[in-house]
């Protein structure tokens, strides 16, 4: 009861969500995207299952604070940069997004025009999805867990504000997988994405430093150019559709009584 009087903790509380929000939305494109290869009727348990995973990572994390910490100590240095097992996993993950999304962008490009691979979502295997997606979660999981960390004190306000933030993500991730499935634009723009962060991770396992605000500002900044000029399309359409008349409309003037 004491936390919830403090001021401070709900300011750290909504600070934190927020940040998780953020930092959630690359692993959402990615659940997304890989998700849109199966079929309809297993996209939502697939998706519930990916951040389920999440969540799962970033408690189990949490639980272990000791451990995780210890992931930021030196195993060995190379060429006199010293690695850790934190920069290990970074450097493994990021290849791995990058991998993942270049061959995504490859197979929407030129793999099914070219008749290579069917495309064919029930060909997609199910646990192969949910394997993928559990590799990308302890990922980025550490990233968040680390970044929880660092920002709040107390580990009640950090479940608190995972849980919260993966319930949220959780609500709209359905209506966010639709969207990028209805836009080829919007789901090209979230390959190129995870193609930045997956290099942005491999930068900072290797040492350098990527503020947040350098990858998802362009992020964002690229998306709202997109949705404006997905409404100016609409905007367009609805200017160049023709004006329908009424079938049953005659003028007075032409009408002329038929002579009994």
């Amino acid at each position: 009861m004491e936390l919830l009087a403090d001021p401070q903790i709900w300011i750290s509380f909504f600070t934190l969500l927020l940040l998780e929000l953020v930092l959630g939305i690359d692993n959402v494109v990615f659940i997304s995207i890989l998700t849109g290869r199966l079929p309809e009727k297993q996209r939502p348990k697939a998706r519930f299952i990916g951040l389920s995973l999440a969540l799962i990572c970033r408690l189990a994390l949490l639980a272990t604070l000791s451990w995780l910490i210890g992931l930021t100590a030196p195993l060995f240095e190379l060429f006199s940069q010293p690695f850790s097992g934190r920069d290990l996993i970074l450097i493994l993950g990021g290849a791995f997004l990058l991998v993942k999304a270049t061959h995504e962008i490859h197979n929407r490009l030129e793999g099914p025009e070219e008749g290579k691979h069917s495309g064919s979502a029930k060909q997609v295997v199910f646990t192969s999805v949910i394997m993928q997606i559990a590799l990308l979660d302890i990922v980025f999981s550490l990233d968040s867990v680390i970044t929880a960390i660092g920002m709040v004190e107390h580990i009640e306000v950090m479940v608190a504000a995972i849980v919260v933030a993966i319930a949220i993500t959780l609500y709209f991730a359905g209506a966010i997988a639709r969207f990028i499935d209805a836009h080829p634009s919007i789901k090209m723009l979230a390959l190129a994405f995870l193609v930045l962060i997956g290099a942005s991770l491999v930068g900072e396992g290797f040492g350098a430093h990527v503020p947040k605000g350098y990858v998802y500002g362009p992020i964002a900044f690229s998306l709202l150019v997109e949705f404006l000029n997905i409404r100016a399309k609409k905007v367009a359409k609805k200017k160049d559709r023709p004006v329908k008349l009424r079938d049953n409309y005659h003028s007075t003037d032409d009408e002329v009584p038929a002579a009994s």
